[in-house]
């Protein structure tokens, strides 16, 4: 996929990025964890429809400084000086899983830069705690001595034994059994799950995304005055449906949109044109927005 890779310092502080498409519409995706400015799920109906993808890596991946994930208040404002040094006044905006907080927290302060948010199988409120033991394992394989040694780990087995991997991996991802699964996948899913593997890293984000998690309120979400579109999987084995219903109780106006995806990852499977279909009607009928 081509994209234009860059890096931003301001503040002392460096912000990693990317840009992907034409020069149409612009999106800022702010990304799910373990994933960075390389993330490419789902952005090839977008770059059809002649949309502009900008994807910064958030705070503590890639080259992005863990710094400013010291809060959701302070990433976001060096969100918005990217966007100003870009040149670009507003967006389209995409919080995916992990990066749900991140996008609630931007479209709720700066209501005057975005035009559209949508969440795609994101966090809304606060997730994995430090009794969960997802939490407590998450402390140990993402931590940064650690995380290098983990995908390193996780990708030459993928690379080696995609099938294998992707069977052991699908329950982390779905509520499905495996049989079901493999009912809903389709040709390539498998290829794009090792390309995942191969470009995930934890840095100190995944770190960072689980205090974050807690800083989302309920305020947050009933400020926020853009038309939403909320898509998740009723399969989704990593952020259950709780995120999703409470997301559209709280925001004015939203959209609520429940799909028969096999899991996490909704840009996979049967019901991937599905997603991209909704996805593009929805940023289409508000393109035109000031």
């Amino acid at each position: 996929m081509d994209r234009i890779l860059g890096t931003y310092t301001v503040g002392g502080q460096t912000i990693e990025y990317s840009i992907t498409g034409k020069q149409g519409e612009p999106i800022l995706v702010l990304h799910g964890g373990h994933s960075n400015s390389y993330e490419e799920f789902g952005y090839g109906s977008l770059i059809k429809n002649d949309f502009m993808i900008i994807t910064p890596s958030r705070a503590g991946y890639g080259k992005t400084s863990k710094e400013i994930g010291e809060s959701l208040s302070l990433a976001c404002k060096y969100y918005v000086k990217l966007l100003n040094h870009l040149g670009i006044e507003k967006v389209h905006l995409i919080g995916v899983s992990a990066g749900g907080p991140s996008g609630l927290y931007f479209a709720s302060h700066y209501p005057e830069r975005v035009k559209t948010l949508t969440l795609q199988s994101a966090v809304t409120k606060e997730w994995h705690t430090p009794t969960d033991k997802i939490y407590k394992v998450a402390q140990v394989l993402f931590h940064p001595r650690l995380e290098k040694i983990t995908w390193r780990l996780t990708s030459t087995m993928t690379n080696c034994f995609p099938k294998f991997m992707f069977r052991k991996m699908a329950p982390s991802f779905s509520k499905l059994p495996n049989k079901q699964i493999n009912e809903k996948v389709v040709s390539g899913d498998i290829e794009e799950i090792r390309k995942m593997n191969n470009r995930q890293r934890s840095g100190y984000g995944f770190l960072i995304d689980l205090l974050q998690t807690k800083e989302i309120t309920s305020k947050d979400l009933k400020n926020i005055t853009c038309p939403t579109l909320i898509m998740h999987s009723k399969f989704d084995g990593a952020v259950s449906l709780e995120h999703p219903h409470y997301a559209h109780q709280q925001i004015p106006h939203s959209e609520l949109c429940i799909l028969e995806s096999w899991g996490h990852l909704i840009w996979l499977g049967q019901g991937a044109k599905t997603v991209d279909r909704k996805l593009i009607d929805f940023l289409t009928s508000y393109s035109k927005a000031s």
